[in-house]
């Protein structure tokens, strides 16, 4: 994935992020409540230096089920403590010991029984806690990012999850629209990450533009916190005023068969963005994936920071499903994963 500009202008700040698991805190934040009736154990669990996959088998191992009969709302990084819900169908509503999952590393905070297993997507959300260290950077400059942050949102890029680790899924997916065979596994991803190519690059275009985030004329708007969609719109006081108060955000197309929602200027934007992928589109509405739209930028609530200590920036703040804490550090500028080596990073804005 190539290197995208960021929505607030260029970088103030260098530092390093998850130096160790207690820098990057992610807390789920739940969607439902239980209902304390059912054959579903739903426990909340604190672990550290595990990704979701490893402790639903975990889960698996200490209650003699098969992996299926463990859900969850979404996947946590392993280079991280973190806490999230899971479910664990019991069909006897007998649980083994709770205490044994202490020796799997998995510290049990909640239990309670639930009718139906966990999906994924049910959580309002997550909070995260992050302590940056090595930072430089002229500290009014990175506060008044993070005030902008605050009050306009963060660019809605989907990340580098979404095209593979050495972001080869896009090319991957070219292949496979070209005739290449693929396993039924990968398609989806390839599938998703050739959608994500073409929603990033209307995205960068709006950013430059300068109304990714207050509209234009045309626009086609989600309301905050829903996946609801009205108009297109003609550009109106009254929408702007909306906007600035993050109530509803301009969107994007996620590509597929069928007509552009949008109109005038906005429709305008997108159609000559996305002529330089031909291929993808192609590939795209041959697969039978219909146009669908996703808002071009994301709400961050809560958000507080502080400085513990000399060069060293904690922050907190609660985020979407779907969106990731790594976009809010791109938008500060080079944030280097000490778990991994790599950046994220934002071109400076022209």
């Amino acid at each position: 994935m190539s290197a995208l500009p960021g929505g607030h202008g260029g970088p103030v700040l260098q530092a390093a992020f998850r130096s160790q698991p207690e820098d990057f805190i992610v807390e789920e934040l739940p969607g439902f409540e239980a209902s304390g009736q059912g054959e579903h154990l739903l426990l909340t669990i604190e672990k550290r230096g595990m990704n979701t996959v490893h402790a639903a088998r975990c889960l698996a191992r200490w209650a003699g089920v098969p992996e299926h009969a463990v859900g969850y709302a979404g996947l946590k990084d392993r280079h991280a403590v973190t806490r999230q819900r899971f479910t664990v169908h019991l069909p006897r509503r007998v649980a083994p010991d709770l205490a044994a999952l202490e020796a799997m590393e998995l510290r049990v905070l909640d239990s309670a029984w639930h009718q139906r297993k966990l999906p994924r997507g049910a959580l309002r959300g997550n909070r995260f806690h992050l302590r940056l260290r090595g930072v430089q950077g002229e500290p009014a400059a990175i506060e008044a990012r993070l005030q902008a942050i605050a009050a306009l949102g963060l660019p809605n890029y989907f990340g580098e999850q979404r095209f593979g680790r050495e972001g080869d899924n896009v090319e991957s997916a070219r292949r496979m629209f070209a005739g290449a065979r693929v396993h039924r596994d990968k398609r989806s991803i390839y599938l998703s990450a050739a959608r994500s190519e073409l929603f990033n690059a209307v995205l960068a275009a709006r950013i430059q533009a300068g109304d990714w985030a207050t509209g234009r004329e045309g626009e086609v708007w989600m309301l905050d916190g829903t996946q609801s969609v009205f108009g297109p719109e003609p550009a109106t006081p009254g929408l702007a005023e909306r906007a600035a108060r993050l109530d509803i955000h301009p969107t994007g197309p996620m590509w597929g068969l069928g007509e552009l929602r949008s109109t005038g200027a906005a429709r305008e934007l997108e159609g000559s963005v996305v002529e330089a992928f031909a291929d993808l589109r192609a590939g795209l509405e041959a697969a039978g994936l219909k146009q669908e739209r996703r808002a071009l930028r994301v709400r961050v609530a809560g958000l507080e920071w502080h400085w513990p200590a000399a060069g060293e920036l904690a922050l907190a703040f609660s985020l979407p499903p779907g969106a990731y804490a790594t976009g809010l550090l791109a938008e500060l500028g080079e944030a280097r994963d000490a778990s991994r080596g790599g950046t994220c990073a934002p071109e400076p804005a022209e």
